[in-house]
């Protein structure tokens, strides 16, 4: 198997475990909040996701160059999260990847203010199908639509908003202060809404949470592997197999299978999504990728992100060499 082929695979394995983890989080979701479920996630990643930031040996402190940037894009992290759980609990999950995969669309939209790019006319067009698309899922004006779909939305807006921040500060920034910060707003954000929201959780319960924040460690280390060995514009169309995954538990768990209009919106939005990169992947490096140089996937916290992580193991291999 050649080295884009084996990429290829390690992003459709890890793309099939991060649907796993979602729907273990929709199971687990009918019985506890967003808050509980996140804040217990990322409270069983610590040991694993400590034992990776200790190993960044760069000098430097914890102390961000870019503070409000820093702030606002932690923030934008941490409502991504709540609301993608919510929503993956309470919706469809075929409904919920469908909006979320709009996330590349806002991302190429949010470059203009925040990182000075230039869209021109057809990715303009691919935006505007792709965003007719989420019109089409959410079917505005069905008495169906409820604070799930809402939810989502703002987990993609936010999403976007979070990895276009890390496009503009990224090279600024130590590595384990990009990776550290969400983590623990996440914990202490969400810690804080215990007192209201906390139920006791059974030991059944407790080792699904275990499997979330395990699945989503074991998926970072794929995806790393996925991007090691073949080229982002070959690695990112994988996240869209997810839609099958969707399909496959929503009707094996959920008595779920996605409507005509999910089926028809997707299509819109996927199609969108790979034409936005497709033109990204013919201008070459640079700043003006900002969907293909974005790395992580909306509404994970105990995923850390796996652009700094490949720079922190890429800086350990030539500290090694030295």
């Amino acid at each position: 198997m050649t080295g884009t082929m084996r990429g290829i695979a390690f992003a459709l394995a890890g793309f099939a475990i991060f649907s796993g983890h979602d729907a273990i989080i929709k199971i687990l979701g009918a019985n506890y909040s967003a808050f509980q479920m996140v804040w217990l996630t990322v409270l069983m990643s610590f040991p694993l996701t400590s034992i990776i930031l200790i190993r960044d040996a760069r000098p430097g402190t914890l102390r961000p160059v870019h503070p409000w940037w820093m702030l606002v894009r932690t923030l934008a992290s941490v409502v991504a999260a709540g609301c993608g759980y919510y929503a993956f609990s309470v919706l469809p999950m075929a409904d919920t990847y469908a909006i979320l995969f709009a996330s590349p669309l806002l991302i190429t939209v949010l470059a203009i203010p925040i990182l000075g790019e230039k869209v021109r006319m057809r990715r303009w067009i691919a935006v505007i199908v792709g965003l007719l698309g989420v019109g089409v899922v959410l079917q505005p004006g069905n008495a169906t639509l409820g604070l799930g779909h809402f939810a989502a939305m703002a987990g993609a807006a936010c999403g976007a908003l979070s990895s276009v921040i890390v496009r503009k500060i990224g090279n600024d920034e130590r590595n384990v202060v990009m990776l550290i910060y969400p983590l623990l707003a996440n914990f202490v954000l969400m810690g804080a809404l215990m007192p209201f929201y906390y139920k006791p959780v059974p030991v059944l319960d407790l080792g699904g949470f275990f499997a979330i924040a395990l699945l989503s460690v074991v998926a970072m280390t794929f995806m790393i592997s996925a991007y090691r060995n073949a080229e982002a514009a070959l690695v990112a169309p994988m996240q869209y197999s997810q839609i099958l995954w969707a399909t496959f538990y929503g009707w094996l768990l959920f008595d779920e299978f996605p409507g005509a209009n999910v089926a028809a919106g997707s299509a819109l939005i996927i199609g969108s999504g790979l034409y936005i990169v497709i033109r990204e992947s013919r201008q070459g490096r640079g700043s003006k990728q900002p969907v293909l140089r974005t790395r992580n996937r909306t509404g994970t916290p105990a995923a850390l992100r796996i652009g700094p992580l490949m720079r922190m193991r890429t800086s350990e291999v030539e500290t090694g060499a030295r």
